[in-house]
């Protein structure tokens, strides 16, 4: 798939993530290479030396009222939030507008796996009288994406991706074509994840530490996308564009060289690179970068996982001057193979 346009803008962004809340956090992070991993606890039975990125100074109360921050789980949690955040930082109002015009996708590939464990574990242990219903309607992977809509009345296109390390990138290509096809003036797109001791116990069973497991973070980022025109007649200010979203689902073995010039396309006046998922496991697309462009690589510093990409994206934005050209590039082993071409915005 290859779409190109200057109908969509970017005109806010904001994260949570285990540098801190919001995006400065980790800019702050990027600019002095500094990792906010923490060592796993030695209780938790897995290798020595393992990191991970939680985000333990967390509260959610700190973003919404208590009775309702405990009525979610903790991805939840995270998306209200940052959904919160970024909605104020493209001076958006949702009750001023309207709220069938404003949707929101996010990728999601860990969500609710906790609420899970503790639901299943009231079955296993007491049958179907140990069961919490309460806790059910937070097992699934959609319902970050639902009390985020909910929390902040958001009555739009409603989606939630699973699409291994490309969730928050196959989410923003689905909010990115329901404003060009003009069924929403407004929408929310990126990634959220969570990060619980048992999901370390599955990767190390499945002897995944040593590689897809290992340094695994958890959060949320967010980018607000918009319609040019909305945003110019409501005078947003425009902190980026999206030029071209290119996608192949599978490099075939023997065309990979030919499937990764396809995707990247022109990339001469590329001056700054984000990775994400698995791209730098990827050479036939890491031999096409520009030599000189500057790479933007949050996973080292924050931790990764299947939809960290909506921070990564956010980053990436964030990190541009205006009218400077950046190249968002994400892999999973299998495929998809996403590259989003940004650019910067107007001058601070």
């Amino acid at each position: 798939m290859n779409s190109e346009t200057v109908n969509v803008v970017i005109s806010g962004y904001s994260a949570i993530s285990a540098a801190g809340a919001g995006l400065d956090p980790v800019l702050i992070a990027l600019r002095e290479n500094r990792s906010a991993l923490t060592p796993v606890p030695d209780d938790l039975a897995v290798p020595a030396g393992l990191c991970w990125g939680r985000a333990g100074f967390f509260k959610a109360s700190e973003y919404m009222p208590p009775l309702k921050a405990r009525k979610m789980d903790r991805a939840s949690q995270f998306a209200a939030a940052v959904a919160g955040m970024a909605l104020k930082d493209a001076g958006i109002d949702p009750r001023s507008l309207d709220p069938e015009r404003i949707g929101i996708a996010l990728g999601c590939g860990f969500g609710g796996v906790n609420n899970s464990e503790e639901f299943l574990t009231g079955y296993f242990r007491g049958g179907v009288e140990g069961l919490t219903p309460l806790l059910f309607p937070n097992t699934v992977s959609n319902a970050p994406t639902s009390n985020a809509s909910i929390e902040h009345g958001l009555k739009g296109p409603n989606v939630t991706v699973v699409q291994r390390f490309c969730s928050a990138e196959s989410a923003l290509l689905m909010a990115f074509r329901f404003i060009e096809e003009r069924r929403a003036d407004v929408m929310l797109a990126g990634g959220i994840d969570e990060l619980t001791p048992l999901m370390l116990t599955g990767f190390k069973e499945l002897g995944q530490l040593k590689r897809f497991g290992r340094q695994f973070g958890e959060g949320c980022g967010i980018l607000v996308l918009e319609s040019a025109d909305h945003a110019e007649r409501r005078r947003a200010k425009k902190r980026g564009t999206i030029d071209a979203i290119r996608t192949i689902g599978f490099l075939p073995p023997g065309k990979e060289a030919e499937g990764a010039r396809l995707l990247m396309g022109d990339c001469v006046d590329v001056t700054m690179v984000g990775l994400s998922g698995t791209t730098v496991e990827t050479p036939s697309l890491m031999e096409l970068l520009p030599t000189d462009a500057v790479r933007i690589e949050t996973g080292p510093l924050i931790g990764r996982s299947l939809a960290m990409g909506g921070i990564a994206m956010a980053a990436l934005v964030a990190s541009l001057k205006p009218h400077e050209t950046g190249q968002h590039l994400a892999a999973s082993p299998e495929g998809p193979y996403y590259s989003i071409r940004f650019r910067g915005g107007d001058p601070v």
